[in-house]
């Protein structure tokens, strides 16, 4: 079965590439704008839907991942900043707060799909501006949600963290996505090179 991530995100190409099966990546190329009054989590669902049927509908036969992820404080969606001045003043403003991330995953062979939202719940160190320029300094995470890369120094930044998956935080969860693959019929195990 010709595995599909409908992603150009070098985290998630990064992290699928840990259950060692092989895989093609390709661009969704969909439109992640929010609909207004969208709450986060429903908004992660659907674009992780909108991703993985886009890619299917070009590939049919394929079995097709596509997640997205979105952050929140306070229910408002929290964006990547783009830049140093943003990720900043997101940092200051994540001081000391619990960030809500919805990681939404879909797998569909075009059939038939299933969806999950994944919730990780990150509380924040109360940070200073000498640890935050510090951090954003050696990180750089401009393109990630929240300015904090867990997977790297972003996790000195953290107090706590919840999750039922300590993948989900990255954007994509593998434990979900395993047996979202298994009740497809693709093994991870079996079919790992």
């Amino acid at each position: 079965m010709h595995l599909i991530l409908a992603s150009s995100s070098r985290y998630r190409q990064t992290m699928l590439a840990r259950l060692r099966v092989p895989f093609e990546a390709i661009a969704p190329e969909v439109d992640e704008t929010p609909r207004p009054g969208e709450p986060p989590a429903k908004l992660a669902l659907r674009l992780s839907a909108a991703k993985a049927d886009a890619v299917a509908a070009r590939h049919p036969g394929a079995l097709v991942i596509g997640s997205d992820q979105v952050a929140t404080v306070d229910g408002e969606p929290i964006g990547k900043p783009g830049d140093f001045e943003r990720a900043r003043a997101q940092l200051q403003r994540l001081s000391g707060r619990t960030v809500e991330f919805h990681s939404a995953l879909c797998v569909t062979d075009g059939r038939r799909r299933e969806i999950s939202d994944v919730v990780t719940l990150c509380r924040f160190r109360t940070l200073d501006e000498a640890a935050i320029d510090t951090y954003l300094r050696l990180e750089e995470p401009y393109d990630t949600a929240g300015s904090a890369k867990a997977e790297g120094l972003g996790i000195a930044l953290m107090e706590e963290m919840r999750s039922d998956d300590p993948t989900a935080i990255i954007g994509l969860p593998l434990i979900a996505l395993a047996g979202m693959l298994r009740s497809f019929g693709f093994d991870p195990l079996r079919e790992a090179r």
